[in-house]
Formats: C-alpha cells, sequence, structure tokens
C-alpha cells in the first residue's frame, strides 16, 4: 500500500519582480495614507470631516501620508513581508492619535512636542487626569486600518520581496527616511507639496492645520531662529551699553522680608463668570485681601494646564517662545538654566536669605528635581516630605484627591520658621494641588460648601461646576489662614499668591463651562477673538503683606501681571540689587505681559495677536528689541555679553 504524504508547498509571490517593487511601494504608500485618515478621525471626531481637512490641504494629506509609508516600507523591506510591517505602525498611530485625544480631553490642547517630556511620567499623568475612555471614532479607526492590514495580507503575494527585491527595497526606503530625517530634507520634500516648514504657528493652529503627526513633523525641524540685525559682537556691546542707560543700581533694602510665592492651583476669580451665580462669595478673604494689596489679573500662557512650564518661565524670564517650537522648557541642558541667574538666585544673592521649594505632589512630572537646584533652590519638599514634618491638622493631609491647600500652607510655615530660626529669611516658593483635575463630581465627596445657581445646567453639568467652587472655596480658605496666622506671627513677609491657569472643565458631550457660558464659540482657540484669548488665559493674582510698608505705599492698587512679571513686579518691591538681566525683565513688564504664538498683551494687559498689532510706542519696541537681543545672544548665539547680563549694571 503506498504512502500519501502531504507537503505544505510555500506559495510563491506572484508577478515579476519589478512589478511587485512598484506594488511594494504603491502599497506603502496607501497604508500611509490609511493611517494618516485613521489618525485624523480619531482627532476631528468624524470621517466626513477627515474628507474636507483631505480635500482643502491634499499636500499636508500627501506628506503625512509619506512619513507614515516610509516606516511600513522600511520595515517590509527588513520582513520581506508589507501587511507584517503595517502592523506595529499602525499601532504607533494609533496610539498617538488616542494620546493626543486623552491631551485634548485632559486640558483642550493637541498633543506638541514638547510634551514627550512627560512621557516617563505617563502614568502619574493619567492619574491626575482621573478615568479616561477612548472615544467612539477610535475603535471604528482601528477597525477601519485593521480591515486595510487584512488586504495586505491577502494580496501578500502581489507585494512580496525576496533576494535583491528586498535588497532594492530596503535601499530606496532608508534613503527617503535619510532625506526626511534632515531638516533640509524635509522642508525640501515639504516644499514640492505646498507644506510651509518655515512659518512658527501657535500648538493648536498648527496641529488644526496640518494634522498630528505634520504638526510633530514641523515642530521638530524648526527654523532656527533669526539673529538680530547686524548681530556681532560690537553690536551685543552697543546693546549692553544701552541697557546700563535705562537702569540703575539698587542699594541693599534694611528691611528683609520673608517671601511666601505661592503657585494655586487653577486658582481665579469665579464671579468673573456671567450666568453663575453663588449663594457666597467663594473668594471671601481673596476679595478681603485686595484692599491691602498689589493685585489684578494674572495672563497666563496655558489654559487648563502647564503648570511646570508657568514656573519655569517666571522663575527664569524665560517662555517658550524665547526657545525653538516643540521645545520643553522644562527639559533643557543644564547649561541652559546656567546662562542667567534665576529669580531665586537674585534673592539669595546677598547671603541673607535660603531659597526652597515645596510642592503638594510627588516629585515625578516636570523634572523637577533637576531643575530647581539649577534655579537656586537650596532645597526642596514634596508631599511625603511634607508629611514628614509633624503637622497636627483636623482632617489630615488630604482632602479630595490631593493634598489640603490648608495643610499645604503649615508646611510652608514649618520651613519658614525653621529657616528664621538658623539666622536667614525664607523665600519659599510653593506649589499647590487640592485645586486640580479632575474635576470629578466624587472629588470631594460631593461637598459644595457654597451653594450653587446654575438653572441652565443639567444636573451632570452642575455638579463638575460644584467640584470647581468647592476647589476654589477652599484654596480662599487657606490663603485666609495663612495670612491671619501672619498678621500675629511678627516676621515680616510678602505674600505672593496667584492662580496658574484656569481649568477647562470639560462637560459631558464635549463643551467646556466656557463655551456653554458663551465665554468662546469652540474649543478651537483658532475661532476666538483676541478678547476672548486675553479673558480665558487670565486669572487672579495679589501681593500682600503683614506689613503695609513692605508695600511702599502699593496697598489697594491695581496692576495685571503675569507668568513673566510677576518675578520682576516682587523684585521691584522688595528693592532688592538685580542683575542686568532682571533689571531688563523689570522694564520690559511695563510695556509687555505676554507674548506667545497665540497672543500678545501690552503693559496695560491689552491683547492683540502680535506684537506689530498692538501699537506700541518707539519706547516700548527698543526694550522689547533689547530683550530680544539678550536672549538670542544667550540661547541661539554666541554669548558676547550673557556673563555681563548676570552682573548689576554699570559693572
Amino acid at each position: 500500500m503506498k504512502k500519501l504524504t502531504l507537503t505544505n508547498k510555500k506559495k510563491r509571490p506572484l508577478g515579476p519582480p519589478w512589478l511587485r517593487l512598484c506594488l511594494f511601494f504603491s502599497a506603502s504608500l496607501s497604508m500611509g495614507l490609511a493611517i494618516t485618515a485613521a489618525m485624523q478621525w480619531i482627532s476631528i471626531g468624524t470621517l466626513p470631516g477627515v474628507l474636507e481637512w483631505a480635500a482643502d490641504y491634499p499636500g499636508h494629506l500627501a506628506m503625512t501620508a509619506l512619513l507614515w509609508a516610509v516606516p511600513v516600507a522600511v520595515l517590509g523591506a527588513l520582513t520581506g513581508r508589507l501587511w507584517l510591517a503595517a502592523l506595529p505602525v499602525g499601532a504607533v498611530g494609533l496610539i498617538l492619535a488616542l494620546v493626543d485625544y486623552f491631551k485634548n480631553a485632559i486640558n483642550g490642547t493637541p498633543l506638541e512636542l514638547s510634551d514627550f517630556g512627560l512621557a516617563g511620567a505617563a502614568g502619574n499623568v493619567a492619574g491626575l487626569a482621573g478615568d479616561l475612555t477612548p472615544p467612539e471614532d477610535f475603535y471604528l479607526a482601528a477597525a477601519a486600518l485593521g480591515f486595510c492590514v487584512l488586504v495586505l495580507l491577502l494580496t501578500g503575494r502581489l507585494t512580496a520581496l525576496e533576494g535583491a527585491g528586498r535588497g532594492r527595497a530596503g535601499l530606496l526606503s532608508l534613503t527617503l527616511a535619510g532625506v526626511l530625517l534632515t531638516g533640509t530634507g524635509t522642508r525640501t520634500v515639504g516644499g514640492w507639496l505646498g507644506v510651509d516648514f518655515y512659518t512658527r504657528m501657535d500648538t493648536a493652529e498648527n496641529h488644526s492645520l496640518h494634522g498630528l503627526t505634520l504638526s510633530l513633523w514641523r515642530d521638530a525641524f524648526p527654523q532656527p531662529k533669526t539673529p538680530p540685525k547686524g548681530y556681532d559682537q560690537d553690536y551685543m556691546l552697543e546693546v549692553l551699553a544701552r541697557i546700563d542707560q535705562l537702569l540703575e543700581p539698587r542699594e541693599e533694602p534694611e528691611e528683609k522680608p520673608n517671601v511666601l510665592f505661592i503657585l494655586s492651583e487653577s486658582f481665579y476669580d469665579l464671579q468673573r463668570l456671567p450666568v453663575l451665580q453663588y449663594e457666597g462669595d467663594p473668594l471671601e478673604n481673596f476679595h478681603a485681601l485686595e484692599a491691602e494689596s498689589v493685585s489684578g489679573a494674572f495672563h497666563s500662557h496655558y489654559l487648563g494646564y502647564g503648570t511646570g512650564y508657568i514656573e519655569m518661565s517666571m522663575l527664569y524670564g524665560i517662555n517658550s517662545l524665547d526657545l525653538p517650537p516643540g521645545t520643553n522648557i522644562c527639559f533643557q541642558d543644564s547649561e541652559v538654566y546656567e546662562r542667567f541667574d534665576a529669580l531665586a538666585e537674585q534673592i539669595t544673592r546677598s547671603g541673607d536669605y535660603n531659597a526652597e521649594m515645596l510642592h503638594a505632589y510627588d516629585n515625578t512630572l516636570y523634572n523637577r528635581t533637576v531643575t530647581y537646584p539649577l534655579l537656586g533652590f537650596n532645597k526642596l519638599y514634596f508631599s511625603d516630605d511634607i508629611q514628614q514634618m509633624g503637622i497636627d491638622r483636623p482632617g489630615g493631609a488630604y482632602g479630595g484627591f490631593y493634598m489640603r491647600d490648608g495643610y499645604f500652607f503649615q508646611g510652608m510655615l514649618e520651613r519658614m520658621k525653621a529657616v528664621n530660626e538658623s539666622g536667614k529669611r525664607a523665600f519659599l516658593f510653593g506649589i499647590t494641588m487640592e485645586n486640580h483635575q479632575p474635576f470629578e463630581p466624587q472629588k470631594f465627596n460631593y461637598e459644595c460648601q457654597i451653594p450653587l445657581v446654575a438653572p441652565d445646567f443639567t444636573p451632570a453639568q452642575r455638579d463638575i461646576i460644584r467640584v470647581m467652587l468647592e476647589g476654589v472655596t477652599r484654596a480662599d480658605q487657606a490663603l485666609g489662614e495663612l495670612t491671619d496666622y501672619l498678621r500675629d506671627c511678627g516676621e515680616p513677609t510678602i505674600v505672593v499668591f496667584f492662580g496658574d491657569h484656569r481649568p477647562n472643565l470639560f462637560m459631558p458631550g464635549g463643551d467646556t463651562v466656557y463655551t456653554l457660558l458663551g465665554l468662546c464659540p469652540e474649543n478651537d482657540t483658532q475661532s476666538w477673538t483676541t478678547e476672548q484669548i486675553n479673558d480665558l488665559y487670565s486669572t487672579d493674582y495679589l501681593i500682600w503683606a503683614n506689613d503695609p510698608e513692605l508695600l511702599k505705599g502699593l496697598a489697594g492698587t491695581r496692576r495685571d501681571s503675569s507668568i513673566t512679571a510677576l518675578g520682576p513686579q516682587l523684585l521691584e518691591l522688595m528693592g532688592t540689587p538685580v542683575s542686568r538681566y532682571w533689571g531688563l525683565l523689570e522694564k520690559v513688564s511695563e510695556v509687555c505681559l505676554t507674548q506667545t504664538d497665540l497672543y500678545f498683551v501690552d503693559g496695560q494687559g491689552r491683547a492683540s495677536f502680535s506684537r506689530e498689532e498692538a501699537g506700541l510706542s518707539p519706547e516700548a519696541l527698543e526694550l522689547l528689541e533689547l530683550r530680544d537681543a539678550v536672549v538670542y545672544d544667550a540661547v541661539y548665539g554666541k554669548r558676547y555679553i550673557t556673563e555681563e547680563m548676570n552682573l548689576p549694571p554699570g559693572t
């Protein structure tokens, strides 16, 4: 009896090698298009929206598809099977789109290149955000992309490469990858497809116009910043001489108070919102203190996020506009933070102060354990360290999801006492957490001390607003406790208190409290007016002292401030001798409070889309140009006068 043997014959590729090579690259590009469409589907939220974007910006579509097609082709050449390469590349695209969706859901802003500096703390970031659920479109887009991979599998014999064919495909795809991985190459290819790699844009505009992938790619290859006209050593020496003409040296003041510089998470005056009413004043203490303080609007650079970026700009005087697009200001090389003396270093220069940072959370976010010592802070205290101080407070350390502001302020007072007992004055920079997102109804065990009147809102919407209301109320109460203690402590103390940004307060259905109140037409800032941007990107601040003399007769005055103006404002009040750099920032803060890729705010709090639209005086423009030259010299240039900028005027 003859045995029958079954043999598995390997299915041979179909067609001549040259045809399979052509089909290989065509299929790679098609897969790139599919990944692009899937990501945009998740980002935009509707398939018709994707088609509209593709019709409006075909060059952007083609460039993005090419960027995804290249890794598909490279991996396909390595494996010989295109479908096998499409799986991991498509998965990366979907994950990026999902992260972008979550970032938008959390902060109202799209994913940007600088966010990748926080990748190591992704788990903590997710924990701060609360429950995150993918949108329905994610599953639809993933299914569509999976179908495309299945098609590649079923037609695999038409694109399968062997031997020399794989070598040619690998060489061609790696060559193209090499071109796209250089600034010159990517700008050249982008130019052919009508993609602008030269114009700097606000993050939201960049994302809306170019899509997620291309917006990240643009920021990865920024155009070098244009130097000041005539930039050389002689030019910078003229800048230095002009700065000396504008500044006057200061003598050490006799009075040296403690300084408690407090960043209050998501704090702002809720009474600035229309429609909503409260059966009581949620900022009772803050409003009472304004009569004894310098106070006003605080112009931020962010809405709903960016606390660490705000800290760096505030303490160092440089903002994101001064750095290349996509650069994370919290993750620079150490030498960047050492080019200029920071705010803490200005205050401690006399030897009379110790500078310490306290944060009501852990040490995992925004690279604080690295940057703060470089900025002149002697000690850092995080949530665990604060709980080791032996603070006895009813209710304990935590209320809601995070450390109570009242408990945290007691920790700051403990450190102030310890520093004073050592014979020094304290400069303490404190960062609160109690009012941090998520604003979930159960955050404060459904407690709301001040009843909310909001008849036009649904019960679910009112629940979210109540959480915001309770968080701000608790922050205000903690501020009242702090200032009450300082009135009687006998140690001269200045308190700088400000909200870093407003919360986004996303509602069920995708609206925010601000869209529902008619303060902006939609979440995308591209449709906002300058007045709307200026309003929603501002919070409130005050500078209070337990001795009115420390405010030099300015108690009760109104003056707008900002991320880069509040530090110089404090130095001016203290009368502390400053370097040329901080002296220049004091002057600049009188004519410019904020300048970002999104908007510009002059010294009076008036907003424009750009410096050019602001109608500034020649004197104001000169100050801004001097600052531009100094920053360019330090960050991009030869640092002709950087060392001299850290010395007092006239030296």
